[in-house]
């Protein structure tokens, strides 16, 4: 909120525009994509990919932004205010919780995670890799990828046991910087702080990923000349219709387009809610949609993809596609960038990279908790940011000194909770304050129209197709989580149970204070 008591509000559209970009590019548009393309077969993997952007993807963003733009217009920045201004029921503003829970939780563990991309930053350009002294040609691909895989670990400080780990000093140190300069920009504000970051780094994200794209087509395989580019690509866009008929592939696609978008976070409705009444969000949200998934499907699937199956073959880079986002982005890629020239300046650019898209992502994941209190409780926006920080600081040691606690977190949080959230935002949009009322705002300052076929979509395929996902992972999933049982594990649950009653007792303190 301003000083002058009035909130906040962007600058510029592109500011805006950038901005809801750096929320949605993340480290999931150059990890986590590319890992679950090969491990759904590849070509196999777009067609679901792109029928959920159109029929899942693009309309709940249009939802969101109208949510949000609403919302902020009567001065509420996250969605138990809003949805209790859409949904005259006592029970709204709860639901609404959802909406600053799921990204504080998030953020426990991305901001971690997000350090280790700085750091990999700065230990490419000093170039301290291992370096085997066997060439990739002489070895398995596990056998050369143990040394990498040791030295994410020992940054990590992973154990044998694997039930407690501690952390290096340079671990701690770079996330308190990660830390420090994420809450940093937030005590700017949002256009004085978020907006020039995402104007400075979502501009340098595209320019290294260009450089990085143009890099790993030009590469040649050091093991077998049939490891090429094109194979690279062929494997992720080669049509393989036999893909349509499994499940599998459809939930893992929709699953995608939740976490590349950033929908059911709570974050693109609280950057909307910064927008002037009659601000445009058909168009505005459209081009924030695709520069996220060029981001992600040329530059993102292409880079790390692509370079692992030329240096390691299709079967190689199936391997490491089923070791996770992380054997992909801190094990495989510095082992690649030991073994090319200028290697050291191209590892420094990827890291960059992914800490570009991680810093913008943070500082968009951490805005909803700010908004409520500022919006809610009537905080400065200074004390919000330091009591936050305090908050990162201390239950970031959780996954970091936890093993097991990140997944857990990551499940609740970044999986399942987000299902949750958007289908009723959908419903209480759309359904509860009508989707006449819904269609109109967002067509409101609209720059462009949008189709009268996303109505439909909007009000009856988009909701179905939510709790499609939702069954399936209810079915497949939940029992598996369910079933762990170790004491990290119940440490990590009573946590997010704690955490979750103090956002209940905050939305009771917000509701009583504005009657008074």
């Amino acid at each position: 909120m301003a000083d002058n008591g009035k909130r906040e509000q962007w600058n510029s559209r592109w500011g805006l525009i950038l901005a809801m970009a750096g929320n949605a590019i993340g480290l999931g548009n150059f990890l986590r994509f590319p890992v679950q393309a090969a491990e759904n077969g590849g070509g196999a993997y777009m067609i679901p990919y792109f029928v959920s952007l159109l029929v899942l993807g693009v309309p709940l963003m249009w939802i969101e932004w109208g949510i949000g733009r609403y919302g902020g217009s009567l001065g509420h920045g996250t969605t138990p205010g809003m949805f209790d201004a859409l949904w005259k029921n006592r029970a709204a503003k709860y639901v609404g919780i959802l909406g600053i829970f799921l990204p504080l939780v998030v953020l426990v563990y991305y901001i971690y995670i997000c350090s280790w991309t700085l750091a990999f930053s700065i230990f490419s350009l000093f170039g301290s890799y291992p370096h085997p002294e066997a060439g990739v040609q002489a070895l398995s691909t596990a056998a050369y990828l143990a040394p990498y895989q040791r030295y994410l670990g020992d940054y990590i400080g992973q154990t044998t046991s694997g039930a407690i780990m501690s952390p290096t000093p340079l671990a701690y140190l770079f996330f308190i910087i990660t830390l420090g300069m994420g809450m940093w920009i937030l005590g700017k504000g949002v256009s004085k702080g978020i907006e020039i970051l995402n104007k400075i780094a979502i501009p340098l994200l595209f320019v290294f990923g260009l450089v990085l794209f143009v890099r790993v087509l030009s590469m040649s395989s050091p093991t077998n000349p049939d490891y090429t580019a094109q194979a690279g690509l062929s494997f992720l866009w080669e049509p393989n219709l036999t893909g349509l008929f499994s499940a599998k592939t459809w939930l893992a696609a929709a699953g995608q387009v939740f976490f590349t978008l950033s929908l059911g976070m709570g974050a693109i409705v609280t950057y909307a809610s910064y927008m002037k009444k009659d601000d445009d969000i058909a168009l505005s949200g459209l081009t924030a949609a695709s520069l996220n998934e060029f981001a992600e499907v040329i530059i993102g699937s292409t880079i790390a993809l692509t370079a692992a199956v030329i240096f390691f073959g299709l079967d190689g880079a199936r391997d490491i596609s089923h070791g996770g986002a992380f054997k992909l982005g801190f094990i495989s890629m510095p082992a690649i960038f030991t073994h090319i020239s200028y290697g050291q300046f191209f590892g420094f650019l990827w890291f960059m990279l992914l800490f570009f898209a991680g810093i913008t992502s943070v500082v968009a994941l951490a805005q909803p908790a700010i908004a409520f209190l500022e919006d809610e409780l009537g905080w400065s926006r200074k004390r919000s940011v330091i009591a936050l920080a305090v908050f990162f600081f201390g239950s970031a040691h959780l996954p970091m000194l936890v093993s097991g606690a990140l997944d857990e977190m990551d499940f609740w949080a970044g999986t399942f909770g987000l299902v949750v959230l958007a289908f009723f935002e959908v419903m209480i949009f759309f359904w509860i304050f009508g989707s006449s009322n819904a269609w109109e705002e967002m067509q409101r300052g609209a720059q462009i129209k949008i189709p009268k076929f996303f109505f439909y979509i909007m009000k009856y395929v988009t909701p179905v197709f939510i709790a499609a996902i939702l069954m399936a992972w209810t079915y497949e999933q939940l029992p598996g989580v369910l079933a762990k049982g170790d004491g990290g594990i119940w440490i990590t649950r009573g946590f997010l149970a704690l955490l979750l009653l103090v956002h209940l007792w905050l939305v009771r303190v917000a509701w009583k204070r504005r009657r008074l």
